[in-house]
């Protein structure tokens, strides 16, 4: 069968990679990672590193050209057997109406739904409009919908293979994927790493940078030992200072220890906090408050992320509590999604 796909985000390619074991016999089309690209599967019309975007003044800067690749979708999208739609909603929303529209017919799936219990819950209504399935990975957001969504499961728990090791010594540093992040974060980190200069220190970088992009962003990082292994460094240190992000939820489910840095742009945050109203920026945490009303971590953004917040997170966070805590998130949490979401890819066609 032939699958429309639109996963800008490495994330959403992780879940991708782990959906395609489920199935055979699948040509992928559309917008993916290159690293999915196999003879049978078929390359993208553009690759992630190409949908690159963090914040409103990115996304202004790129509209016309966003458009024209809304556009190339659904062009694309006239051959396929059923589309998927991950994540990323600021496209995907306003390309489920043009696919709905110019494809009444055509089953659109929508995995890792948008954040409307956070912002604009009125997109429900849309989302309802636009996709034939609405599969969420939290169990409380199917709770802002009134048909069509379900809890599916959460995609890190088909692919977290590994638990943190209570004797590691090792601390780890992941200052984001983006270049605004890295740039913000990455000296502070630097300077945390070399105030606890009695540690190992494990820097983990995306797998996708190349050495050139690499020495452009981070620069000198001879004081850290290199990982592109998330999973494993985090389970190998006994505390991290993570950028906000799917990694956050990584470490609470792995059981590591950790701490949220973000430093956003300045009119970003502006909008977040005061015209959306969000209060808490990790996942891990806002999933426990939807839960039980408790959190998992501290976290510190802007004006706050500074070498000696950093270093009380440290020292002062209740290794115990965070334990219990991230056991509750697991449990909550439940199951994985992979296979569910496989097959209904692979379903016969609803009429």
């Amino acid at each position: 069968m032939k699958l429309l796909v639109s996963a800008h985000e490495p994330s959403s390619n992780l879940h991708l990679k782990e959906i395609l074991k489920h199935t055979n016999d699948i040509q992928l089309l559309g917008i993916f990672s290159k690293e999915l690209s196999t003879k049978e599967r078929g390359e993208p019309l553009y690759d992630i590193s190409e949908m690159a975007i963090m914040g409103v003044v990115d996304t202004i800067k790129k509209i016309r050209w966003l458009f024209k690749v809304a556009d190339e979708m659904v062009k694309l999208a006239k051959d396929v057997d059923k589309i998927l739609l991950m994540d990323a909603s600021g496209f995907n929303l306003p390309l489920a109406k043009k696919l709905k529209i110019a494809y009444p017919d055509k089953e659109i799936i929508y995995y890792i739904l948008p954040q409307i219990w956070l912002t604009r819950p009125k997109r429900a209504k849309k989302l309802e409009q636009y996709c034939d399935h609405l599969l969420g990975i939290l169990p409380f957001e199917v709770n802002f919908y009134s048909s069509k969504a379900k809890y599916i499961g959460h995609p890190l728990l088909d692919e977290i293979s590994v638990q943190h090791d209570k004797n590691s010594k090792s601390i780890a540093f992941m200052p984001g994927s983006r270049k605004s992040e890295i740039l913000k974060l990455l000296p502070i980190f630097k300077e945390v790493r070399r105030k606890l200069s009695d540690k190992k220190a494990i820097l983990i970088i995306p797998q996708s940078f190349s050495s050139t992009k690499i020495k452009e962003l981070y620069g000198d990082i001879s004081i850290f030992e290199v990982s592109t292994d998330t999973q494993t460094a985090l389970a190998e240190s006994e505390f991290a200072f993570i950028c906000s992000g799917t990694a956050t939820l990584e470490s609470a489910l792995i059981g590591t220890p950790f701490t949220l840095s973000f430093i956003a742009k300045k009119i970003d945050f502006f909008i977040g906090t005061k015209l959306f109203g969000i209060s808490q920026v990790g996942l891990a945490n806002i999933i426990l408050t939807n839960y039980n009303n408790t959190t998992l971590h501290n976290e510190l953004l802007q004006e706050r992320v500074t070498v000696e917040n950093l270093l009380k997170e440290y020292h002062n966070t209740d290794r115990e509590i965070f334990t219990q805590k991230a056991k509750e998130l697991k449990s909550y949490l439940s199951h994985g999604s992979s296979k569910n979401v496989a097959d209904i890819i692979t379903s016969k066609i609803e009429k």
